[in-house]
């Protein structure tokens, strides 16, 4: 029979979960809202931002509750997690604001006559993230690594992105706001693709009880300064 502590800690992970899934969506809805020059679309990314400001305070909220209970190794490892995950889901939804506010003022502007390798990034960095909380859900670390090495992809289409959008700049100057807009979008889904990352290696974390940061063991170099946290001793 399911214990009171383990019906909140399964509450825990149903929150997580929800939040997941509008993350997910607003990544997905802003780069839906910039190919198809939709301004309403891109105000309602931006909207929906506060919903997951709200989850991610509700995940700490929950975390701060069952760490006062002195839960076990396994299930201190399972809170953690969730809060660093939540964090990196909150930064997600943060750069799909952002990819909303370059969408706006885009579909407001004649479109550029450039080809650029932004579907095949967006693409990459969805699946990144589906496939780190995938890895989450079906307790499946090897998934959860078999990803990590794919932010290297991610990371050097922004740059032949930057380098693409840099020469438009300088043989059509008239083009430069919107270029940087674009470089804009592209950073945010190259952070993203760190996000995804971030939440993979927690994945491993919690299943495998290793910290493969810094590790060059399936790790990812792009972790943001922000992130950095000591484990809690086992």
């Amino acid at each position: 029979m399911q214990t009171h502590f383990e019906k909140e800690l399964a509450d825990l992970k149903e929150i997580l979960l929800t939040m997941a899934s509008h993350a997910e969506a607003s990544v997905k809805n802003a780069i839906e809202a910039l190919t198809n020059r939709d301004y309403d679309l891109a105000q309602r990314v931006r909207e929906d931002d506060s919903v997951i400001d709200k989850f991610e305070l509700e995940v700490d909220e929950m975390a701060i509750n069952l760490l006062a209970k002195a839960p076990l190794a396994s299930n201190l490892r399972l809170i953690m997690v969730a809060t660093k995950i939540s964090q990196n889901l909150e930064r997600v939804g943060d750069e799909a604001s952002k990819i909303s506010n370059r969408a706006r003022d885009l579909a407001q502007e004649a479109p550029l006559k450039l080809t650029l390798d932004l579907p095949r990034m967006s693409n990459l960095v969805l699946q990144m993230l589906k496939d780190a909380l995938d890895a989450f859900v079906n307790q499946d670390p090897a998934a959860a690594r078999a990803l990590i090495p794919r932010d290297k992809e991610v990371d050097a289409l922004n740059k032949q992105i930057y380098r693409d959008l840099s020469n438009q700049m300088m043989h059509d100057p008239e083009t430069v706001a919107r270029c940087l807009n674009l470089m804009i979008v592209a950073k945010s889904l190259e952070r993203i693709g760190d996000h995804a990352t971030n939440v993979a290696e927690e994945v491993v974390y919690l299943y495998e009880a290793q910290d493969i940061r810094h590790t060059g063991k399936g790790g990812s170099a792009a972790l943001q300064t922000e992130m950095e946290h000591k484990r809690p001793v086992q």
